[in-house]
């Protein structure tokens, strides 16, 4: 009878164990969302919440602790109106702890936070410092209370370089831009952005005329003046501090001037280094002045004690260029060894397009510690470019390429597929081991190569920005992510660009009205700069006669017109495109009008009526043989009104399209 009770005493030990075992668990804080994902999670139970008098604590007097301590200041004041005090010495309860830690385990950008009643954040380098403090922002800008889960983290990344490639060349893209996306890639992670500074057009939308083929050069020359675009480029200064600005945000800038193809803005410059067999986007390889030009103009931007290319590495280009005949190949080779070796003597790596296979032959050329971008296997065989000794970037053609509105490759890319299935060990159809010591991360890439076709900086940027989110989770977390696509494609909705960055425009998350006024008068400020497709503007009008040119809405990027420059209709200007409704106003006119748009379309509705519909419209060439797709799209500007006559009345902003009425 003894051992009966004492085993049913056992028996109803072990449950009540269990049960309070399965509570305690229950309780344990799951592993939080942010991107890219964490690496380990240890959860506990309970919640930090800053209080009012939450302090910064660094635990050193070091310069870059300090520093990254103020940027996390700057940012959680921008963020959320709090200021965090930045101190030293001996933190308590509340206080968010900074320190520079031997833990070396973690790597060069690996970090550990530990959230009890204070958060402490270590990590080996300031590097992970700064990216465990993007963290801290992402974890907090997801609930009101601004809490963070208690638990440990230890995070780092699989790949040491993540990155992003913009074509600058075939589309102006502002510094403004520039530097948002660096702060973007920052609060992401991403750590390294090329900018490709030249590039031209195709002669089949020209005319089939090289003379009046579309290309430019956007970097200030004094070697060369007349190098550089008219249309939109970067002074030597901005430039530098824009290179130095973004080390700040640890994201390196590679800059790329692509020779010997894609080269036609340096032949309008100069034609006799143009090549008359290949094509004018082609140097003439076999002329000495060719050297001489090229040598000149890299060597403008790498001499001196400083340069105006900042950073540790310059890309050559060097890709696509014919292999038509043998004597070609090997004066490619010999030219993409001679500025390999020209960078170097700079003291910078030197960074190329992969075209080793594509251009096979004897002529020997450098791999010893160059970095090639593997862009497609038929060009360089990423298993032999290994053996030959480069090591890669994985920036495949077919998985990683955005060429907006031109119907091949992509226009958004397949981020569910790319979350699923891609880690920069996939180089085209080719897969190595995870972490290959060669392999030193990945890069997608936005190609502009159909100029003109009215794509504005927005439009790329709504391209970029969910890419950016989905391929910094593949580049650091690799393919340990554990989240399922559908609830990161969710989640990653309710984190914002980055501190300060609303690039996209967007306002609130819920569908509603975002801002009405009884009567909008003449150079009154909204207090919005904009709003993001998908929206729906909308005012009654009392019109009066106005001059050509007249502006009802201004921001940085765009104007809205009551009466355009050009025939006093209503319509739009972004990035040097102007747009026009076929609709104007007679004066003493009264109409309700509404505007709408998306990333597809722009549209007019008069009193209710749809009268325009300004959506993709394709333009054809060569008696119809070719063909491009011109967008009229519009962020809509709010900033300013304009000097108008007319009456404006019961203006209304939602941030969603009105159904069609």
């Amino acid at each position: 009878m003894r051992n009966k009770f004492v085993s049913l005493q056992a028996l109803a030990l072990l449950v009540i164990f269990c049960l309070t075992g399965s509570l305690t668990r229950a309780a344990v804080n799951p592993k939080p969302f942010v991107v890219p994902e964490l690496k380990q999670w240890t959860g506990k139970d309970g919640n930090f919440t800053p209080g009012k008098d939450a302090r910064i604590v660094c635990t050193s007097q070091n310069p870059e602790l300090l520093r990254i301590a103020r940027m996390f200041a700057d940012d959680y004041q921008q963020m959320f109106g709090q200021t965090l005090s930045v101190a030293q010495g001996k933190a308590t309860s509340g206080d968010f702890v900074l320190s520079l830690s031997a833990d070396k385990k973690l790597g060069e950008e690996g970090y550990a936070i530990k959230i009890t009643d204070r958060v402490a954040i270590s990590a080996p380098t300031p590097t992970g410092l700064y990216w465990s403090t993007r963290t801290l922002l992402q974890l907090a800008e997801q609930n009101q209370e601004r809490s963070l889960p208690q638990g440990t983290i230890r995070d780092y990344p699989d790949y040491p370089l993540r990155g992003f490639m913009i074509d600058c060349g075939r589309k102006f893209i502002p510094m403004a831009y520039l530097q948002d996306l660096v702060k973007i890639m920052a609060y992401y992670k991403m750590n390294t952005l090329q900018v490709h500074l030249n590039d031209n057009g195709f002669k089949q939308y020209f005319e089939h005329n090289w003379d009046k083929t579309y290309a430019a050069f956007r970097l200030e020359s004094e070697t060369y003046p007349g190098l550089t675009a008219r249309d939109g480029s970067y002074s030597k200064k901005e430039f530098i501090d824009f290179q130095k600005q973004a080390a700040s945000n640890f994201v390196e800038i590679i800059p790329e001037i692509d020779v010997p193809a894609h080269s036609l803005a340096l032949t309008h410059y100069k034609p006799e280094i143009g090549s008359k067999e290949y094509g004018m986007d082609h140097l003439d390889l076999f002329k000495p002045e060719t050297y001489e030009f090229v040598d000149a103009l890299f060597k403008e931007y790498l001499e001196g004690d400083n340069p105006v290319f900042v950073g540790k590495r310059v890309h050559i280009g060097t890709d696509e260029y014919s292999n038509a005949k043998k004597d070609v190949v090997e004066k490619f080779r010999a030219f993409t060894d001679h500025y390999i070796r020209f960078v170097e003597g700079f003291g910078k790596q030197a960074c190329v397009w992969g075209a080793l296979t594509h251009a096979k032959g004897e002529t020997p050329v450098k791999s010893e510690n160059v970095l090639m971008s593997a862009w497609y296997n038929g060009y360089a065989d990423p298993k032999e470019m290994i053996k030959q000794g480069y090591d890669l970037i994985s920036i495949p053609d077919g998985y990683l390429y955005i060429v907006p509105a031109a119907g091949y490759y992509y226009d958004y890319l397949n981020t569910e597929m790319l979350y699923k299935e891609w880690t920069p060990a996939h180089v085209g159809k080719e897969v190595f081991p995870e972490k290959h010591k060669q392999i030193k991360g990945g890069m997608f890439a936005v190609w502009n190569d159909h100029a003109g076709n009215g794509i504005s900086t927005k439009d790329i940027h709504y391209r970029v920005f969910p890419a950016m989110q989905t391929l910094a989770v593949k580049m650091w977390t690799g393919k340990d992510c554990t989240v399922p696509y559908a609830d990161f494609n969710s989640a990653r909705m309710a984190i914002s660009e980055a501190p300060g960055v609303n690039v996209a425009g967007r306002i609130g998350t819920e569908p509603r009205a975002v801002y009405n006024l009884e009567t909008l008068k003449p150079g009154m400020e909204t207090g919005l700069k904009e709003i993001g497709y998908h929206y729906t503007v909308s005012f009654d009008i009392k019109a009066e006669a106005e001059e050509k040119g007249t502006e009802l809405f201004r921001s940085p990027d765009a104007v809205f017109y009551l009466s355009d420059p050009a025939s006093g209709k209503l319509g739009f200007i972004r990035d040097g495109y102007l747009n026009t409704f076929n609709y104007q106003f007679y004066p003493e006119e009264t109409a309700s009008v509404t505007i709408t748009g998306d990333e597809k379309s722009t549209r007019l509705y008069i009193d209710g009526k749809l009268k325009e519909d300004l959506a993709i419209r394709k333009q054809y060439f060569n008696g119809g043989k070719d063909s491009m797709n011109y967008v009229r799209t519009l962020v809509f500007p709010l900033e300013k009104a304009g000097n108008f006559k007319s009456s404006i009345r019961n203006v209304e902003v939602l941030n969603y399209c009105k159904p069609e009425m």
